[in-house]
């Protein structure tokens, strides 16, 4: 695994190709790794979300911070996380920092289970429900290379279209 330029990072926005690809896991957990945390960590507070991952700070790596509330303090770090959902399913409204300006009713699970290694190379699991619940599954979808211009309904996609080109089309002329 490379070093990661944690200077270089900032929020990727859709179609930037590391969006769609699905994350490599990450080796050995270190200072560079803890730097790149952080910054995610930064990056998701200055933006307003409750959840950013590798993909969506140009870091093609297995890795996700979630803080429900959006504060630092409450922010967790997540590496090579493996989900399992369980519960009904539930529609909700959900944006992403990397689609601004599209969003779409959602159907997520109601419950899940993320296993995962922290900062100190500890594996730990945890529940969440609700808001926690869908964050997990939103950053885990970013890990396998999916959006949720991935999941929407055929019209939501319709209604998404015309944001969807304007992203393209500013994205090709960078």
């Amino acid at each position: 695994m490379a070093e990661v330029d944690v200077s270089k990072c900032k929020l990727t926005r859709y179609p930037t190709p590391v969006l769609m690809a699905p994350a490599e896991p990450i080796e050995t957990i270190n200072d560079n790794v803890r730097q790149l945390a952080e910054r995610m960590i930064e990056i998701m507070i200055q933006s307003g979300g409750v959840g950013l991952a590798g993909p969506q700070a140009g870091v093609n790596l297995q890795i996700f911070v979630v803080s429900v509330d959006g504060t630092k303090e409450n922010a967790k770090v997540y590496i090579n996380p493996h989900i399992e959902v369980s519960g009904g399913l539930d529609g909700a409204e959900e944006g992403c920092l990397s689609l601004p300006g599209v969003y779409a009713k959602i159907k997520r699970h109601k419950k899940c289970t993320v296993t995962a290694t922290d900062l100190e190379g500890n594996r730990f699991s945890e529940t969440g429900e609700g808001l926690l619940a869908r964050a997990f599954q939103h950053e885990y979808d970013h890990l396998q290379g999916r959006m949720i211009k991935d999941r929407m309904g055929r019209v939501q996609q319709i209604a998404a279209r015309r944001r969807l080109k304007e992203m393209e089309q500013q994205y090709e002329k960078k």
